[in-house]
């Protein structure tokens, strides 16, 4: 009995260093894309760090793409995390609220985690080769999911403005229509046209103000970025909701 409970305790003990360890190097190699770039992600680099031995790192990641898409695909998923439990916090009977909570957990999810950001939606990792199956999809079909539900809101308010819109389903990727019409099924493509500029409008946006574009320009991002929302939400005949 002594014995077992030993036994289990150390495993216990190895599971959880194992798990901190793997979340350091996770936090390191963000770290290191930080300060250099992409290109400073490195198994090498992170283990010098760490105070690992390169060998050591390769018992958590084999390979710098392992890690990678490790990252990637957690940062996807605590993305849509984050804008899902927005979208849920808010009732349907408003659809200018609900785009105006998904559209600021998107900025502030982007401002708390600016690398992340960067990651998935801005700078590749030279050399890097997803895998076959493609990244976060469960993830990254959420967010793709919450776009087209903002405009799905916003429909019923907005679509005689787009009646002289002659967009075609063969104007968008199969996967992207695959994913959509299922969820969707009585949107039609001018609607996922228009899903498209919402998300223009939001990524636009947070991007200058991750890569420091807006610096020396305003004093008053979040004003600047609530107008847009303001201005975003009129043009979708929506009454904005301050």
């Amino acid at each position: 009995m002594a014995g077992g409970r030993s036994n289990g305790a150390t495993t216990g003990r190895r599971e959880r260093l194992r798990a901190e360890t793997t979340a350091e190097i996770k936090t390191v190699a963000l770290e290191l894309m930080a300060s250099g770039g992409p290109d400073a992600i490195t198994l090498r680099a992170i283990a010098r760090e760490m105070g690992m031995t390169a060998n050591a790192i390769y018992g958590y990641f084999a390979t710098r793409d392992d890690l990678v898409t490790t990252l990637i695909n957690d940062v996807c998923t605590a993305l849509a995390d984050a804008v899902d439990s927005a979208w849920q916090a808010t009732t349907a009977e408003d659809p200018a609220t609900r785009i105006r909570a998904w559209a600021c957990a998107f900025r502030n999810w982007s401002q708390v985690n600016p690398q992340g950001f960067r990651l998935i939606f801005g700078d590749p990792v030279p050399g890097y080769h997803p895998p076959e199956g493609g990244l976060a999809p469960d993830a990254i079909r959420r967010i793709c999911l919450g776009l087209t539900a903002m405009a799905a809101a916003a429909w019923p308010h907005a679509e005689h403005l787009y009646q002289d819109s002659d967009f075609e389903w063969a104007d968008f990727d199969s996967g992207l229509v695959n994913e959509i019409r299922p969820a969707f099924p009585d949107l039609p493509p001018a609607a996922v046209a228009l899903a498209l500029r919402i998300r223009g409008h939001l990524h636009g946006f947070v991007s200058l103000e991750v890569y420091g574009h807006m610096q020396g320009q305003t004093h008053s991002p979040d004003k600047l970025f609530h107008e847009e929302l303001t201005q975003l939400l009129r043009a979708l005949a929506l009454p904005p909701r301050i």
